[in-house]
Protein backbone atom coordinates (compact mmCIF):
# COMPACT_ATOMS: atom_id res chain seq x y z
CA UNK A 1 0.00 0.00 0.00
CA UNK A 2 1.29 3.37 -0.83
CA UNK A 3 1.75 5.99 1.79
CA UNK A 4 -0.22 9.06 1.32
CA UNK A 5 1.29 12.22 0.07
CA UNK A 6 0.94 15.07 2.25
CA UNK A 7 -0.53 18.20 1.38
CA UNK A 8 0.29 21.47 2.58
CA UNK A 9 -1.86 24.26 3.07
CA UNK A 10 -1.20 27.44 1.94
CA UNK A 11 0.25 28.54 5.76
CA UNK A 12 2.67 25.45 5.39
CA UNK A 13 3.68 26.20 1.72
CA UNK A 14 5.25 29.64 3.29
CA UNK A 15 6.85 28.28 5.59
CA UNK A 16 8.61 25.72 3.36
CA UNK A 17 9.00 29.17 1.16
CA UNK A 18 11.35 30.05 3.82
CA UNK A 19 13.54 27.40 4.37
CA UNK A 20 13.71 26.84 0.62
CA UNK A 21 15.17 30.10 0.56
CA UNK A 22 17.68 29.99 3.05
CA UNK A 23 18.77 26.44 1.58
CA UNK A 24 19.01 28.35 -2.08
CA UNK A 25 20.81 30.92 -1.15
CA UNK A 26 23.29 29.13 0.51
CA UNK A 27 24.23 27.45 -2.58
CA UNK A 28 24.24 30.30 -4.38
CA UNK A 29 26.57 32.26 -1.85
CA UNK A 30 28.75 28.48 -1.59
CA UNK A 31 30.15 28.66 -5.16
CA UNK A 32 32.59 31.41 -4.23
CA UNK A 33 34.33 29.51 -1.39
CA UNK A 34 35.06 26.07 -3.95
CA UNK A 35 38.33 26.73 -4.85
CA UNK A 36 41.34 24.59 -5.20
CA UNK A 37 42.96 24.28 -1.78
CA UNK A 38 39.54 24.80 -0.02
CA UNK A 39 38.95 21.07 2.18
CA UNK A 40 35.44 20.04 2.13
CA UNK A 41 35.42 20.45 5.65
CA UNK A 42 35.72 23.58 5.29
CA UNK A 43 32.70 23.95 2.68
CA UNK A 44 30.81 22.27 5.84
CA UNK A 45 31.81 25.20 8.65
CA UNK A 46 30.50 27.24 5.76
CA UNK A 47 27.01 26.15 5.42
CA UNK A 48 26.62 25.23 8.91
CA UNK A 49 27.53 28.74 10.15
CA UNK A 50 25.04 29.91 7.37
CA UNK A 51 22.15 28.02 8.42
CA UNK A 52 22.47 28.84 12.54
CA UNK A 53 22.55 32.44 11.49
CA UNK A 54 19.43 32.17 9.79
CA UNK A 55 17.91 30.96 12.98
CA UNK A 56 17.54 27.52 11.26
CA UNK A 57 18.72 24.08 11.58
CA UNK A 58 20.92 21.56 8.99
CA UNK A 59 18.94 18.92 8.99
CA UNK A 60 21.34 16.09 7.70
CA UNK A 61 23.22 16.99 11.21
CA UNK A 62 22.68 13.75 13.37
CA UNK A 63 19.72 12.12 10.75
CA UNK A 64 20.31 8.60 11.14
CA UNK A 65 23.55 9.26 12.65
CA UNK A 66 24.93 11.64 9.77
CA UNK A 67 27.78 13.53 11.26
CA UNK A 68 28.09 16.38 9.15
CA UNK A 69 25.60 19.52 8.08
CA UNK A 70 25.66 19.21 4.42
CA UNK A 71 27.13 16.51 2.31
CA UNK A 72 30.08 16.95 -0.14
CA UNK A 73 30.28 14.56 -3.16
CA UNK A 74 33.21 14.92 -4.98
CA UNK A 75 34.00 13.01 -8.45
CA UNK A 76 33.25 9.81 -8.47
CA UNK A 77 30.88 10.32 -5.00
CA UNK A 78 27.14 10.26 -6.14
CA UNK A 79 25.94 10.92 -3.18
CA UNK A 80 26.04 11.42 0.44
CA UNK A 81 29.69 12.41 1.07
CA UNK A 82 30.97 13.06 4.53
CA UNK A 83 33.25 16.42 4.81
CA UNK A 84 36.51 16.03 5.59
CA UNK A 85 39.67 18.55 7.01
CA UNK A 86 41.81 16.08 4.73
CA UNK A 87 39.84 16.45 1.47
CA UNK A 88 41.49 19.07 -0.02
CA UNK A 89 39.76 20.09 -3.79
CA UNK A 90 41.98 20.79 -6.97
CA UNK A 91 41.31 22.19 -10.09
CA UNK A 92 39.48 20.27 -12.25
CA UNK A 93 37.26 18.43 -9.84
CA UNK A 94 33.52 18.47 -9.56
CA UNK A 95 31.55 18.46 -6.19
CA UNK A 96 28.02 18.46 -5.63
CA UNK A 97 26.83 20.38 -2.42
CA UNK A 98 23.66 19.25 -0.83
CA UNK A 99 22.26 21.72 1.45
CA UNK A 100 18.90 20.62 3.35
CA UNK A 101 17.70 23.47 5.69
CA UNK A 102 15.21 23.31 8.96
CA UNK A 103 13.31 26.04 9.97
CA UNK A 104 9.83 26.57 11.64
CA UNK A 105 9.24 22.92 11.65
CA UNK A 106 9.65 22.11 7.71
CA UNK A 107 12.64 21.63 5.57
CA UNK A 108 13.99 22.86 2.45
CA UNK A 109 16.54 20.61 0.54
CA UNK A 110 18.69 21.35 -2.88
CA UNK A 111 21.74 20.50 -4.27
CA UNK A 112 24.20 21.43 -7.03
CA UNK A 113 27.61 20.52 -8.81
CA UNK A 114 30.21 23.09 -9.11
CA UNK A 115 32.84 23.79 -11.07
CA UNK A 116 36.57 23.46 -9.06
CA UNK A 117 38.63 25.85 -10.64
CA UNK A 118 36.23 27.19 -12.71
CA UNK A 119 34.41 25.59 -15.81
CA UNK A 120 37.61 26.39 -18.14
CA UNK A 121 39.64 24.07 -16.03
CA UNK A 122 37.60 21.06 -16.05
CA UNK A 123 37.93 18.70 -18.72
CA UNK A 124 35.25 18.54 -21.79
CA UNK A 125 33.62 15.19 -20.18
CA UNK A 126 33.03 16.91 -16.85
CA UNK A 127 32.14 20.04 -18.30
CA UNK A 128 28.96 17.60 -20.73
CA UNK A 129 28.61 15.32 -17.77
CA UNK A 130 27.45 18.47 -15.40
CA UNK A 131 25.30 20.10 -18.02
CA UNK A 132 23.39 16.96 -19.15
CA UNK A 133 22.20 16.45 -15.76
CA UNK A 134 21.52 20.01 -14.99
CA UNK A 135 19.29 20.00 -18.15
CA UNK A 136 17.46 16.23 -17.09
CA UNK A 137 16.49 18.07 -13.82
CA UNK A 138 14.88 20.52 -15.52
CA UNK A 139 13.49 18.19 -18.21
CA UNK A 140 11.87 15.98 -15.06
CA UNK A 141 10.46 19.30 -13.28
CA UNK A 142 9.24 20.20 -16.71
CA UNK A 143 6.47 17.73 -16.34
CA UNK A 144 5.09 18.40 -13.18
CA UNK A 145 1.69 19.24 -12.84
CA UNK A 146 -1.84 18.63 -11.17
CA UNK A 147 -2.94 15.79 -12.89
CA UNK A 148 0.57 13.97 -14.10
CA UNK A 149 2.10 11.11 -12.11
CA UNK A 150 5.18 10.26 -10.28
CA UNK A 151 5.92 8.07 -12.76
CA UNK A 152 6.06 11.12 -15.45
CA UNK A 153 8.92 12.54 -13.87
CA UNK A 154 11.75 9.46 -13.79
CA UNK A 155 10.24 8.68 -17.94
CA UNK A 156 11.20 12.48 -18.77
CA UNK A 157 14.73 12.02 -17.50
CA UNK A 158 14.78 8.84 -18.80
CA UNK A 159 14.03 10.11 -22.20
CA UNK A 160 16.25 12.82 -22.25
CA UNK A 161 19.10 10.80 -20.99
CA UNK A 162 18.99 8.23 -23.60
CA UNK A 163 19.46 11.28 -25.97
CA UNK A 164 22.99 12.67 -24.12
CA UNK A 165 25.40 9.23 -24.21
CA UNK A 166 27.96 11.60 -21.97
CA UNK A 167 25.33 10.45 -19.51
CA UNK A 168 24.62 7.16 -19.75
CA UNK A 169 24.02 6.22 -16.27
CA UNK A 170 20.73 7.02 -14.22
CA UNK A 171 21.04 5.96 -10.54
CA UNK A 172 18.39 4.60 -9.42
CA UNK A 173 18.97 3.22 -5.64
CA UNK A 174 18.76 6.94 -4.75
CA UNK A 175 15.97 8.75 -5.26
CA UNK A 176 13.80 11.84 -5.06
CA UNK A 177 11.29 11.92 -2.24
CA UNK A 178 8.88 13.93 -0.38
CA UNK A 179 10.12 16.61 1.76
CA UNK A 180 7.62 19.19 4.44
CA UNK A 181 7.72 18.55 7.98
CA UNK A 182 9.45 15.31 7.76
CA UNK A 183 13.32 15.17 5.54
CA UNK A 184 11.32 12.49 3.88
CA UNK A 185 8.35 11.93 3.30
CA UNK A 186 5.90 10.75 0.21
CA UNK A 187 6.16 9.87 -2.48
CA UNK A 188 9.45 8.44 -3.22
CA UNK A 189 10.45 10.10 -6.66
CA UNK A 190 12.56 8.22 -9.25
CA UNK A 191 14.43 9.33 -12.36
CA UNK A 192 13.04 6.80 -14.46
CA UNK A 193 9.77 5.60 -14.93
CA UNK A 194 6.83 4.89 -17.37
CA UNK A 195 4.77 7.52 -18.09
CA UNK A 196 1.17 7.10 -16.37
CA UNK A 197 2.45 5.20 -13.51
CA UNK A 198 2.70 5.74 -9.59
CA UNK A 199 1.02 8.45 -7.52
CA UNK A 200 -1.25 11.25 -9.76
CA UNK A 201 0.13 14.69 -8.48
CA UNK A 202 -2.39 16.84 -6.58
CA UNK A 203 -1.84 20.75 -5.67
CA UNK A 204 0.06 21.67 -2.00
CA UNK A 205 2.28 18.62 -2.81
CA UNK A 206 5.87 18.94 -2.54
CA UNK A 207 9.18 16.76 -3.12
CA UNK A 208 12.63 16.54 -4.55
CA UNK A 209 13.73 16.06 -8.17
CA UNK A 210 17.40 15.37 -7.96
CA UNK A 211 18.61 13.01 -10.79
CA UNK A 212 22.32 11.64 -10.14
CA UNK A 213 24.17 10.49 -13.12
CA UNK A 214 27.15 8.98 -14.11
CA UNK A 215 29.63 8.90 -17.05
CA UNK A 216 29.71 5.28 -16.92
CA UNK A 217 27.70 2.51 -15.65
CA UNK A 218 24.36 3.29 -12.94
CA UNK A 219 25.66 0.66 -10.15
CA UNK A 220 26.77 1.88 -7.09
CA UNK A 221 28.79 1.15 -4.02
CA UNK A 222 28.47 1.71 -1.04
CA UNK A 223 31.59 2.43 1.21
CA UNK A 224 31.54 -0.09 4.19
CA UNK A 225 34.28 2.13 6.16
CA UNK A 226 32.02 4.95 7.03
CA UNK A 227 28.45 3.63 5.88
CA UNK A 228 27.27 6.31 3.91
CA UNK A 229 29.19 8.07 1.24
CA UNK A 230 27.68 5.98 -2.40
CA UNK A 231 30.57 5.65 -5.37
CA UNK A 232 30.51 4.36 -8.88
CA UNK A 233 31.04 1.08 -9.37
CA UNK A 234 33.67 1.77 -12.28
CA UNK A 235 35.38 5.00 -10.69
CA UNK A 236 34.26 7.23 -13.40
CA UNK A 237 32.41 10.71 -12.51
CA UNK A 238 28.98 11.35 -11.05
CA UNK A 239 26.70 14.46 -11.17
CA UNK A 240 24.01 15.61 -9.37
CA UNK A 241 21.27 18.70 -9.37
CA UNK A 242 18.05 19.00 -6.96
CA UNK A 243 15.45 21.39 -6.61
CA UNK A 244 12.47 20.91 -3.80
CA UNK A 245 9.32 21.52 -6.37
CA UNK A 246 5.50 22.41 -5.39
CA UNK A 247 3.01 21.28 -7.04
CA UNK A 248 0.72 24.68 -8.12
CA UNK A 249 -2.98 24.65 -9.07
CA UNK A 250 -1.66 24.94 -12.76
CA UNK A 251 1.89 24.14 -13.63
CA UNK A 252 5.16 23.35 -10.49
CA UNK A 253 7.19 26.12 -8.48
CA UNK A 254 10.54 25.55 -7.69
CA UNK A 255 11.30 26.05 -4.06
CA UNK A 256 14.56 26.18 -3.86
CA UNK A 257 15.55 28.82 -6.42
CA UNK A 258 17.01 32.12 -6.27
Amino acid sequence: MLAKIPIKTPQEIQLMRAACRVTAEILRDVEAIIKPGVTTEQINSFVHQRIIAAGAYPSTLHYRGFPKSCCTSVNDVICHGIPNPLEVLKSGDIINVDVTTYLNSFHGDASKTYFVGGRENCSPEAIELVDTTQAALQAGIDVVKPGAHVGDIGAAIQAFIRKHPSGSGIVKEYTGHGVGRGFHEAPQVMHVGRVGAGERLLPGMTFTVEPMINQGTSRTALSKVDGWTVRTADGKLSAQFEHTVLVTNYSVEILTKV
